[in-house]
């Protein structure tokens, strides 16, 4: 038997949002005509868990519907990285033997915070470096933002520059360290710098 984990955030207004600023919450416009609903959504492509595009942080890079499709569906690997206290570095990685076209997904002390945490866990720009000479395909990360601190976006230009993808918002607290099939596939959007995702790890697939 095979079990699905739902890794994605629910997406509502008043829901956790980067930096809890007031313009990124979602808004849910219901029309009722006698029995019939229907709902307007205003969202941030960067809202709950969403997958990154280049033109995020590189002037005239490519847009959200660029990436292949095919490399958000596969094998992927959960990394517990809960013990590290700041940014993942080099030597935070070095013991995983992380290896080539891996897809990795980074549970981190962010899985216990149900608010916006300023000083969340992220990847600094040695652990990307590290990360890019690794060659992996991707890399999530429970927090709505893989770094922080750090001008100018090292580690989205070093990820983006080595054409990985980068997806964020995960929720990976009752998911355990190990290998499983990922559905990521984000909504078919054009011409935007990242797109919402519902991202799903099926486990005891065998592949």
């Amino acid at each position: 038997m095979y079990k699905i984990h739902d890794i994605s955030m629910a997406i509502y207004p008043g829901m956790t949002v980067y930096k809890n600023k007031p313009e990124k919450q979602p808004g849910f416009e219901r029309v009722q005509n006698n029995y019939v609903s229907e709902t307007r959504v205003s969202l941030d492509v960067h809202g709950g868990t969403h997958v990154d595009a280049p033109l995020h942080m590189v002037i005239d890079g490519d847009t959200i519907e660029t990436i292949p499709v095919e490399n958000l569906v596969g094998p992927c690997r959960v990394l517990d990285l809960s013990h590290v206290t700041d940014g993942i570095s080099a030597a935070d990685f070095a013991p995983f033997d992380i290896q080539e076209e891996e897809f990795i997904l980074l549970k981190t002390a962010n899985s216990k915070d149900e608010t916006f945490n300023p000083d969340f866990i992220y990847v600094n720009e040695e652990g990307a470096r590290f990360l890019v000479e690794k060659r992996i395909k991707g890399v999530g990360i429970d927090s709505l933002g893989i770094e922080r601190s750090q001008p100018g976006h090292p580690t989205h230009k070093t990820l983006f520059g080595a054409q990985i993808i980068i997806i964020e918002g995960l929720r990976l607290s009752e998911v355990s360290e190990g290998r499983y099939f990922m559905m990521g596939a984000p909504i078919k959007l054009l011409g935007t710098d990242a797109s919402p995702a519902r991202v799903l790890l099926i486990e005891g697939i065998t592949y």
